[in-house]
Order: structure tokens, then C-alpha cells, then sequence
């Protein structure tokens, strides 16, 4: 099974102190087969918050493992006080590593860029889009996903590059019952997938499109579903699934 290679770690500046930096573990044949088809960077240490860490600016995790010290709550959902890290409207996440021991990975209060951060575990969500704003997601990948990787709750343009997802249930939902509606659009680029249920899920009968380009899926089951949202906090129901004039995408190869 083909996946992307990595690109070589960049030397990066600004180091962050870790609280512990745990030994190398030997690797058995399990950990060498999820590493072959999930290519997540070796950790350079471990950092455990005691609150969510909010990122106002650019934050460099210089490639450590970030966490919560908790264990995952399953599909309950969880709170700002759960996060990992929240960025600020405006904010840049680059080069971390969410670990399994946290319940609702990053979010994103605005616009945003994320880029080259990697979940080992994702939890409830990885990355939530709380606030209005565009945000983009450049590298990196998540895997071990239940529901979601990517939610976008506020209203605005999701771009997703040269991402990695294994083992998912959606890499991306724009919100298909929050309080306040609106036309969200995604464009994917660069995506490596494999054994997941959706790729995308939008709500066409808000304007919603997915544009997906250049990418590749393994046993993945829909491309793009499209779902009637609405705003009343009923579960949506789906409309459709495959290439429309709201999912724009040709058959993906696969990876």
C-alpha cells in the first residue's frame, strides 16, 4: 500500500520545554505496520497541560507530543476546557503531535492555519472550527477516528493540503445542525486516505461544496455525502452521495 513520504524535517527555532522526554520504545511488528500506513513523525519529547493552551500568534511544537493527561471519552462531547490547544482567531499550530490522552484535540476559534500537526489518536474530534474565518490545514494527518476529524461549526473556507488520514469515520463535516447556518466550503488537496467511511459530508441545501483534487482513497466507502442541515438540532438527514454540482471531485485512485 503507497502512501506519501514524509518530507525531511525542517530544523525549526523557538524551542518549547517538554515536562518529560520519555525513551525511544522498541518498535514490534504491530507499531512497524501502522507506521508504514501511517507515516507520523518521531516524537521529540512529551508535554502534558494542565489547561488548554491558547496559541495567540504562531506556536512551533518543534514535533513534541502534546496532551491532557486524560483518557479519551469516546464520542461524549466535550468542551473548550478540553482542548489541547485552542488558536486564537488569527492564530498558526505548526509541527506537534496530538497525543491519545486528551478528548477534544485542537480548536480553532477563527480563522486559522494549521500545519504540519499530526494526531496519533483523535478522540471526540481532531480539529474543530468553532468561530466564523477561514482556516487552513496543511500537512500532517490524523488517524483512529471514530466520527470526525475535521468539523467546521462557523461559517467561512476550509482548504486541507497534503494531509494523511487512516482509520476515520469523516475527514471533514461542515455542521449539519448548529444553531446558526451557513454556506461553508471545503477544497482538499494532496489527501492520502485509507479505510475510512466519508471523506467529506456537506450540506448542499446551504450552499456547501466540496472541491477534492489530487488525491487518493483506499477503502473508503463515500467521497462527499450531501446532507439536509438544518438549524433546530435534528440529526440531518443525507441526501445524496457521489460527484454533483455541490461535490466536485473525478474518481479518486487509489492510494
Amino acid at each position: 500500500m503507497l502512501v506519501k513520504a514524509l518530507l525531511p524535517l525542517l530544523a525549526v527555532s523557538g524551542a518549547v520545554s517538554a515536562r518529560a522526554t520519555p525513551g525511544k520504545s522498541s518498535a514490534g511488528a504491530k507499531k512497524l505496520l501502522r507506521r508504514a500506513d501511517f507515516p507520523i513523525p518521531d516524537s521529540t519529547g512529551s508535554v502534558t497541560f494542565d489547561e488548554a493552551y491558547e496559541v495567540d500568534g504562531t506556536y512551533d511544537g518543534e514535533y513534541q507530543t502534546f496532551g491532557r493527561g486524560v483518557d479519551c471519552t469516546g464520542q461524549e462531547e466535550g468542551g473548550d476546557s478540553d482542548a489541547v490547544f485552542i488558536v486564537k482567531d488569527g492564530g498558526t499550530l505548526k509541527n506537534a503531535i496530538i497525543g491519545a490522552d486528551q478528548i477534544e484535540g485542537v480548536h480553532c476559534e477563527g480563522s486559522c492555519t494549521i500545519e504540519n500537526v499530526w494526531w496519533e489518536a483523535v478522540c471526540e474530534d481532531a480539529l474543530s472550527l468553532k468561530g466564523d474565518g477561514d482556516a487552513t490545514i496543511t500537512g500532517g494527518g490524523a488517524t483512529g477516528a471514530e466520527d470526525k476529524v475535521i468539523q467546521q461549526n462557523g461559517v467561512g473556507s476550509v482548504t486541507v493540503q497534503d494531509f494523511t488520514v487512516v482509520d476515520f469515520g469523516k475527514l471533514y463535516r461542515s455542521c449539519g445542525n448548529c444553531d446558526e447556518m451557513g454556506e461553508r466550503k471545503v477544497t482538499m488537496s494532496g489527501i492520502t486516505a485509507i479505510n475510512g467511511k466519508v471523506l467529506t459530508g456537506i450540506n448542499s441545501n446551504y450552499g456547501d461544496t466540496a472541491t477534492i483534487t489530487d488525491s487518493c482513497a483506499t477503502e473508503v466507502t463515500d467521497i462527499c455525502v450531501e446532507y439536509e442541515g438544518n438549524d433546530t438540532g435534528d440529526e440531518p438527514e443525507e441526501i445524496s452521495s457521489g460527484i454533483s454540482e455541490s461535490c466536485i471531485y473525478s474518481e479518486l485512485p487509489t492510494c
